[in-house]
C-alpha cells in the first residue's frame, strides 16, 4: 500500500456548538444494542507490590497484553469485568498477535473465536461468559477489526485460507451492518440498527485503513463506498462539536445529532471511552483527509495535563477518570498535526498508565495506539512511522 510521506502541517480549530435541550432522540431498530462501555479505569497510584513502569518498545507493550490478558485457549479475558469475553477483545487480540508477528497466538486467538463466536451468518456473537454465548448481537466494530487481522495475518503469516476468512467476515459487515445515506455507505453498529433510517451510529467504529486493506483483499466496491461515506460523516460531526460524541444518530441527508447513547434513550452526550477512539482510527489512514480530521482533535484535547477519559463536546472535563486510552487519542491527533514529540510523549504516557493501573480496555488500547500510531506492522500509514 503507498504510504504517505509527509505529516500535515496545521490543525484546524473547532468552534463547539451547544447543545440545546430541545434535541429529540430518536429510538432506532427493533431491539437495543448490547452495551460495550468498559468499566472506568484505575485512577490513583499503584499498589503495594505493582512493578515499576518500564519504557518499552510497541512490540513489547503489545506482548504484555498478549501475556496477561490471553489465556493459552486463545480467550481474551476482561480480568477486571468479571473474566467475560467479548468479540472486540478477540479481535483486539488478533490485531495484537499480527502487529507483534506472534503466529501461535494469533492461530489460538481465532481458534478460539471461532469455535465460540461465530454465528450461522459468519458474524460474531458479542459476548461470551460462564462457558456460552449470552449476547450472540454482533457488533460491527470487532468484526472489522477481526476481519482486517485475517487478511493482515494471511499476509503476514503465509496464509492464503487466513485472508479469504477475513473476506468473508468483512462481506458479512457489508450485508448486514451498513447503510447507504445521501453522503455515502456508513458502518451501522450491530444488524439491530438497520432501517430506513435514521441510524444510531457509533463515530469511533469506522476505520479508514481497515475499509481500504479490506476493499484490496476483496475487490469489494462497498469498502471504498464506506470510506468516502465515513469520512463526509465524521467531518459532519467534527464541524459540529469540537469533539466527537460516544454515540450519534445520522440522517438519511447525512446530518448528525450526538446521542446520549445507543438508542438514544439514556447516558451521558460525551466523549469518552467510545468516542476517543476515533483519532487512533483516523490518525493510522493513509489518506490525508482523515488524518486531518485526527489532527482537528489535538487542540482541544491539549487543553490538560492530566487529561480526563471524559468530556462534554466542547471540552470541558465531566469526570475523574484517567485512562491509558485518553493519552493515546491525544498522541493520535497530535501525530496526525505534525507534533512528533508530543504524540511519542502521550504514547509513553499511556503505557505507563497501562502498567501502573492495568485494565483490559487501557491496556489494549495502550497496545493498540502503539502500532497503529508509531510502528508499521499492521501495514496502514502510522502517522510517527511516516514521519521518519
Amino acid at each position: 500500500m503507498t504510504r504517505r510521506t509527509k505529516a500535515l502541517l496545521a490543525v484546524v480549530v473547532v468552534v463547539a456548538v451547544a447543545l440545546t435541550a430541545g434535541v429529540a432522540w430518536l429510538v432506532v431498530g427493533p431491539s437495543g444494542p448490547s452495551s460495550d462501555e468498559p468499566a472506568a479505569d484505575a485512577t490513583g497510584t499503584p499498589g503495594a507490590g505493582t512493578p515499576t513502569p518500564q519504557a518499552r518498545t510497541a512490540t513489547e507493550i503489545g506482548e504484555g497484553f498478549l501475556d496477561d490478558w490471553v489465556d493459552d485457549d486463545g480467550r481474551v479475558v476482561r480480568r477486571d469485568q468479571g473474566d467475560d469475553t467479548v468479540s472486540e477483545g478477540q479481535a483486539y487480540g488478533m490485531l495484537v498477535a499480527v502487529g507483534v508477528g506472534d503466529e501461535q497466538r494469533f492461530d489460538a486467538i481465532w481458534r478460539w473465536t471461532r469455535e465460540n463466536l461465530v454465528r450461522e451468518d459468519g458474524l460474531l456473537a458479542w459476548r461470551w461468559a460462564d462457558g456460552a454465548v449470552v449476547d450472540d448481537m454482533p457488533a460491527s466494530d470487532a468484526d472489522v477489526d477481526a476481519a482486517r487481522a485475517l487478511v493482515l495475518a494471511g499476509e503476514a503469516f503465509g496464509d492464503p485460507s487466513l485472508t479469504e476468512q477475513g473476506v468473508d467476515l468483512g462481506g458479512a459487515v457489508l450485508d448486514e451492518m451498513t447503510a447507504v445515506t445521501d453522503v455515502g455507505r456508513i458502518l451501522l453498529p450491530g444488524p439491530w440498527a438497520a432501517g430506513d433510517g435514521p441510524w444510531s451510529y457509533n463515530p469511533s467504529y469506522a476505520s479508514p485503513a481497515s475499509f481500504a486493506q479490506l476493499a484490496e483483499a476483496s475487490g469489494d466496491p462497498r469498502w471504498s463506498e464506506l470510506e468516502a461515506g465515513s469520512r463526509a460523516v465524521t467531518t459532519a460531526v467534527l464541524d459540529a462539536t469540537a469533539l466527537p460524541s460516544d454515540w450519534a444518530q445520522v440522517r438519511r441527508d447525512g446530518s448528525v445529532v450526538p446521542l446520549p447513547g445507543a438508542d438514544g434513550t439514556s447516558g451521558t452526550v460525551q466523549y469518552s471511552y467510545d468516542a476517543a477512539r476515533l483519532a487512533l482510527r483516523y490518525a493510522e489512514s493513509c489518506t490525508p483527509d482523515d488524518v486531518a480530521l485526527a489532527a482537528r482533535l489535538a487542540p482541544v484535547l491539549q487543553r490538560y495535563d492530566d487529561l480526563p477519559m471524559q468530556l462534554d463536546l466542547g471540552g470541558q472535563s465531566i469526570g475523574a477518570d484517567q485512562s491509558p486510552l485518553a493519552y493515546a487519542a491525544r498522541a493520535a491527533a497530535e501525530a496526525s498535526a505534525g507534533q512528533h514529540e508530543e504524540a511519542s510523549a502521550d504514547l509513553r504516557r499511556a503505557d505507563t498508565l497501562a502498567q501502573s493501573t492495568p485494565t483490559y480496555y487501557g491496556t489494549a488500547w495502550a497496545a493498540l495506539a502503539a502500532l497503529q500510531v508509531e510502528a508499521s506492522a499492521l501495514g496502514a500509514c502510522s502517522p510517527l512511522e511516516v514521519a521518519r
